[in-house]
């Protein structure tokens, strides 16, 4: 019981960690949270410092939600301990404790979480996302796309286990994101990429 809330304890710490506005700072001098729309996100971070930067950020941030889950499949297959560990990781990065309890808003942490635990639901939920993306540009959208998605999966798939969780996530998902929900509805939401056939 002990070592189980020592590894939750452990997943939030590591879900605070802000790779966004380390990367930023160390390798381009900026701080993400002063520019653009000052989020630590990969988004952000590709729109001030370039793509690379940004796939790097994405992929630190899925790993941190990853590896702690991983970690708690092997210490206990118990379904509410491994949830509330992917959910301290997602809560660690949307209030984290190296900056003021403010964070990002979950998205990319919330696929590590669920890399471990239900890989061809979210599979298809990212390409879904990545499809909205794509005929949208708003990633916004998309991300909303894949947290709507993905429990609605995990329900026709049966993998029951999973579905409070995903759901917990996707409340605080869609919380993170009602600004970016205000501006889709108002037409006022900043695209990712321009339109071509926009000039």
């Amino acid at each position: 019981m002990l070592t189980q809330a020592l590894w939750i304890a452990m997943a939030y710490v590591l879900g605070s960690v802000p790779w966004g506005l380390v990367i930023a700072k160390t390798f381009c001098g900026v701080d993400p949270r002063t520019g653009g729309s000052h989020s630590t996100g990969a988004t952000n971070v590709s729109r001030l410092c370039g793509f690379g930067w940004g796939v790097a950020t994405l992929l630190c941030d899925v790993l941190k939600g990853a590896l702690p889950v991983w970690g708690a499949l092997a210490i206990s297959p118990s379904p509410l301990f491994v949830s509330l560990t992917g959910l301290a990781c997602v809560l660690g990065h949307v209030f984290s404790c190296f900056m003021a309890f403010k964070g990002g808003k979950a998205v990319a942490t919330s696929i590590g979480v669920f890399l471990p635990l239900a890989f061809w639901q979210l599979l298809i939920a990212a390409l879904l996302c990545l499809l909205v993306i794509w005929r949208s540009r708003y990633v916004s959208l998309g991300s909303l796309t894949l947290v709507t998605v993905l429990p609605l999966l995990l329900l026709f798939s049966g993998v029951w286990s999973w579905l409070p969780l995903s759901l917990c996530l996707l409340v605080l998902v869609f919380w993170k994101h009602r600004e970016n929900i205000i501006r889709l509805l108002t037409g006022t939401e900043k695209a990712w990429l321009k339109s071509k056939h926009k000039e």
